[in-house]
């Protein structure tokens, strides 16, 4: 007999290959592995049912024999299981077409109900099934065989809403006894809804009850049989509020344990009276794309043109958790300040091979459903060269509308400012309390603790305002400016706001260069820490932003107090710039602009531009405070997860602390709360890991189309990204994002530890830029980046420091090259490379 006509164990089941096991074999061999509650089971390899046309051979019984002998199985209730190649796959989930048997009683019932469970195979049904979805090839069943539980209710579940496709949704459907009868459509069983909280649990939010007039039972000769309930037991709610809610986290537990990027399953359990369990779980398929009605037809359109700036790299499960709401969260605020109508639950975030994309189709319809703001001028304003979505001109009725919602946007907006800029004080006064908090012992304690920092981070509606809608103001003034000066806005904009009230960002940026005339002047001779008046300054620059680092949006990312080498190391080189050469600058760049403004346009001009350029001035200053609050929550959240991280490795849950940033949170909560196996945990580790490293060893794409919802299966369509080509003269344009223009040599950084290489003066060409390259903005000469648009991190920074700036010129890393001379005209929007004489 070959090894693939042995018999497979639960325990072997998730590492059999699914030719063997199935489809439903390898999916309960996976929940086991991820430490859920599976009953056990063993598999029949797919390989016996090919010998199907004979009846189950004799050697197949002799193998089932003795392994029910050896489980003690011989006279227990059994349920035979159809587990077929292809079977609860992602793209075709056979759902209701082979045969599952229940309550098999004796031996000959078995091979009986195997011959029944293969034969199913071979329907009308199962081949018309397979032929509209396209498979063709080998066509075998594998086959699970696991005891029958005593099901005192049963029923299946949706991690999302089928129906709808909403990611926001879980909805469970419940009937008495076995499920037969609700698989079946026989009986009209509970339906419950539930939705996440601010805390990320899952709450029961509707109920409806069903009518429930059928139940299955196992029958006393073996098989079952449907029965009607008395009225009282059938109008009766089958759970209350609170095992509901124990039913939804495990169902998301599970969901999350298969795949945590999407966890939109369809699983099958059994509820024994004291315990759930899980009998089935397949992706759900044909899942429709939840979109605006006016987007449906039309692709849906993914970007990283702003969200590779702050997150190039692959995101792990728990940065993943944080960013799936968060985006939305920054997102809504200004519009539902507007009174713009958002579609409930639609999802702005997804991730492609690891990368934090958002979904441009639904931002750009929002932006020009909402204010008439125009599909390519939002994309320039966010970043990116995707395509636009199809839009028609807005009737009378329209225009007035948008009028309206911008109207009631700039009359709130101002009391929503007025409480973000409390809210982002609570948020830092939270941090600072829990910088140096040590980890309770009780998990009550450990996760009332978290929740301090997951509920402004879920609630503090003004602080999103501030950094998801912080560019309304600047767009205004952009839009003032292009009808004045066509083509100009962007550099003028940028001169305009140069020497402003600096964000807090500017004076992280003033109070580093500060440092670094210190630590010059130490008179230690050696390390500038070692003089007590240096270290002071040092300690109260951490004290204030040491909450900063390297792509500091990720919560595995050091901050600056963890590593002030990172810090440190820079201080020489900026101890040679001239802070009062960047200051005039900046006031030369806003003196020339206003000059210019004087000359050309009618004085009734200037008021209006000189409030506007003040509230994009202030306004971009609030985006910055808020993200630099929104960061000391995450830093303050890094420091407790990786004492539990601590913790867990005592425990021989993980091998190092960081490890714990491959688990979702309420992975942790299940654990510390005896729901889930240290070996689970484990598990689920270890395969993220692996997913991790394939993700970092991919390239990704800046943008991608999925096909328009209501087709069978979305299909990514290839984008064929081009990087920015240079023109006739050797030039290539980008955005405007600084002023003033400049000449220097190139220096390409990927990372900014790698900032010790750039010199004084010279270009910084990097792929992306965020907080932790403020250091170097000081020292560059000049600022070129792949990435981002007029919001972007770099093109704020950039604007304060009047640091002539090109953003959006994908694959220019690839294309300059280390010491050739160029020029950046921030102006222009231009890079040009310089012929140099000799």
């Amino acid at each position: 007999m070959s090894p693939e006509m042995g018999l497979v164990p639960a325990t072997a089941a998730a590492d059999t290959p699914p030719q063997v096991v199935g489809g439903k074999g390898r999916q309960l061999g996976l929940l086991l592995r991820y430490g859920l509650p599976v009953p056990d089971f063993f598999v029949i390899p797919a390989a016996w049912s090919r010998l199907r046309g004979a009846g189950v051979p004799l050697e197949l019984q002799r193998l089932l024999q003795a392994e029910l002998t050896a489980r003690g199985w011989l006279d227990k209730p059994l349920a035979v299981r159809s587990s077929a190649l292809g079977e609860d796959a992602a793209a075709a989930s056979f759902a209701g077409i082979y045969r599952s048997c229940l309550n098999i009683g004796d031996f000959s019932a078995l091979t009986a109900a195997i011959a029944e469970v293969w034969a199913s195979l071979d329907t009308p049904t199962a081949a018309a099934y397979r032929q509209r979805l396209g498979i063709a090839g080998d066509v075998a069943m594998a086959v699970v065989v696991m005891p029958l539980l005593a099901a005192e209710a049963s029923g299946i579940a949706f991690t999302c809403d089928p129906a709808s496709g909403r990611e926001d949704r879980i909805i469970v459907h419940a009937n008495w006894g076995l499920g037969e009868s609700l698989v079946g459509g026989e009986a009209a069983g509970d339906e419950y809804v539930f939705a996440e909280d601010s805390s990320d649990t899952w709450r029961l939010i509707e109920t409806r009850i069903g009518s429930k007039a059928t139940i299955s039972r196992p029958a006393a000769a073996g098989g079952t049989v449907r029965e009607s309930l008395p009225p009282a037991k059938a109008q009766a709610a089958v759970f209350d509020a609170g095992q509901a809610e124990r039913l939804a986290a495990l169902l998301r537990d599970a969901a999350v344990a298969c795949d945590f990027v999407a966890p939109f399953y369809d699983l099958e359990w059994v509820w024994d009276g004291g315990q759930f369990w899980l009998t089935q779980a397949r992706p759900v398929t044909r899942r429709p794309h939840y979109t605006y009605p006016a987007l449906r037809g039309q692709p849906a359109l993914w970007t990283r043109g702003n969200t590779c700036e702050i997150m190039p790299e692959p995101l792990q499960a728990m940065d993943w958790n944080f960013s799936r709401r968060g985006c939305n969260d920054l997102l809504e605020q200004g519009w539902k300040l507007a009174g713009y109508p958002l579609l409930p639950g639609v999802q702005r975030a997804g991730l492609f091979d690891g990368r934090l994309y958002l979904e441009a189709s639904i931002l750009q319809w929002e932006a020009w459903d909402g204010i008439g703001l125009l599909p390519e001028r939002f994309n320039a304003l966010m970043g990116g060269h995707q395509p636009v979505i199809a839009s028609t001109p807005p009737n009378w009725r329209e225009r007035l509308g948008r009028i309206a919602n911008t109207l009631r946007y700039l009359r709130q907006a101002p009391a929503m400012g007025r409480r973000g800029d409390a809210e982002v004080a609570q948020a830092r006064a939270i941090a600072r309390q829990l910088r140096d908090v040590p980890l309770p012992e009780c998990n009550e304690e450990i996760t009332a603790l978290l929740l301090r920092v997951l509920k402004p981070a879920r609630e503090f509606a003004g602080m999103f305002f501030l950094q998801g809608s912080g560019g309304g103001s600047l767009s205004l003034l952009l839009d003032t400016l292009e009808r004045a000066f066509p083509g100009e806005s962007a550099a003028l904009g940028a001169a305009l706001l140069a020497g402003g009230e600096p964000s807090v960002t500017a004076e992280q940026g003033y109070a580093l260069l500060d440092l670094a005339r210190q630590a010059k002047s130490a008179k230690t001779g050696g390390r500038p820490q070692d003089d007590p008046e240096f270290a002071e300054a040092f300690a109260a620059f951490l004290d204030r932003y040491g909450h900063r680092g390297h792509y500091e949006t990720y919560l595995r990312s050091p901050r600056w107090h963890e590593e002030p080498e990172q810090l440190l190391e820079q201080l020489p080189a900026l101890a040679e710039v001239d802070a009062a050469a960047l200051r005039a600058r900046q006031h030369a760049a806003a003196n020339a602009a206003w000059q210019r403004i004087k000359r050309e346009l009618p004085f009734w001009y200037r008021p209006l531009l000189r409030a506007q350029v003040k509230a994009a001035n202030r306004d971009s200053n609030r985006r910055e405070a808020a993200r630099s609050a929104i960061i000391a929550l995450l830093a303050a959240g890094r420091r407790l997860w990786l004492l539990i991280g601590e913790r867990l490795v005592g425990e021989g849950v993980l091998d190092r602390p960081d490890e714990i940033f491959h688990l979702m949170p309420s992975e942790v909560e299940r654990y510390a709360g005896g729901h889930l196996s240290r070996l689970g945990l484990r598990a689920r580790v270890a395969e993220r890991s692996a997913w991790f490293a394939r993700w970092q060893a991919t390239e990704a794409r800046e943008w991608l189309a999925l096909a328009p919802a209501g087709q069978a299966l979305p299909v990514l369509r290839s984008t064929d990204e081009k990087p920015a080509k240079p023109d006739e003269a050797g030039g290539f344009r980008g955005v405007a994002t600084g002023t003033g223009v400049a000449r220097g040599r190139v220096r390409r950084l990927r990372h900014p530890a790698e900032g010790l290489a750039l010199q004084p003066g010279e270009i910084l060409v990097a792929p992306s830029t965020d907080p932790g390259w403020t250091p170097l903005f000081l020292k560059a000469g000049g600022l070129v980046v792949e990435t981002g648009g007029y919001l972007s991190h770099g093109a704020i920074v950039a604007r304060e420091f009047a640091l002539p700036a090109v953003v959006n010129l994908p694959g220019i890393v690839d294309q300059l090259r280390d010491g050739e001379l160029v020029e950046v005209d921030g102006i222009a929007g231009m890079v040009r490379r310089l012929v140099e004489v000799a």
